[in-house]
């Protein structure tokens, strides 16, 4: 599994006018092939009036699958520009639709090029391009005369602390990145004087942007 890859935050919209043709760029996070194929067809059935909708997905941690469509428009000039975006960007499980209203006014095919890399760009923008950092999710159990110490310090540090259940002890599930991993068992053994128990619960890759998580 990597650690890391670049994605989108969440769903991203955002439109621009060029020439009298207006064009809506939507993106979404997706973990399947099937989550793209779907939000393109909720796009489809919003726009159902539309000249064209575009799209364009990335899907798996290697990119192994990419699809476009040129939606009726010529060929090379809408969907494979929408998928350089997302390969520029160097984007994992994203997929971008870029719906188009037609003003009248012919573009050309270097102008459509450049319109539906804008509609992507802006699309994927609006969703927030950002990383997807793998972080385990530990249960620190210790005792409560550490608890103060023991919390103070990863607030400090940044760590993420997504609950804390109080029993018979401190029950502490925090994030730790996969790459910390050892250093942070490390410092709770050496906080608690080895007095804590530290369990792996789950991993996920987590919303990462300049260097804070989202959400």
């Amino acid at each position: 599994m990597d650690n890391i890859y670049r994605s989108i935050y969440g769903y991203g919209e955002d439109e621009i006018i060029i020439n009298r043709s207006r064009f809506i760029g939507y993106a979404m996070p997706i973990e399947s092939e099937e989550e793209a194929l779907d939000f393109i067809e909720e796009i489809k059935v919003k726009h159902r009036d539309a000249t064209h909708n575009v799209y364009a997905y990335v899907c798996g941690r290697n990119s192994n699958i990419q699809r476009f469509s040129d939606a009726g428009e010529p060929s090379g000039t809408a969907g494979i520009p929408a998928l350089e975006v997302i390969k520029k960007e160097d984007l994992r499980n994203v997929v971008v639709v870029i719906t188009r209203y037609f003003g009248g006014v012919k573009l050309g095919g270097g102008g459509l090029i450049r319109a539906y890399t804008r509609g992507a760009k802006i699309g994927l923008e609006a969703g927030i391009i950002l990383d997807r950092v793998l972080h385990t999710k530990f249960k620190v159990r210790l005792d409560y005369t550490a608890y103060g110490m023991v919390e103070n310090y990863l607030m400090g540090k940044g760590y993420g602390i997504d609950d804390v259940i109080y029993d018979d002890a401190v029950n502490i599930f925090v994030y730790v990145r996969f790459s910390d991993e050892d250093y942070f068992k490390s410092m709770m053994t050496d906080l608690t004087s080895g007095d804590v128990s530290i369990e792996p619960i789950s991993q996920e890759h987590l919303p990462i942007k300049d260097g804070k998580r989202l959400g």
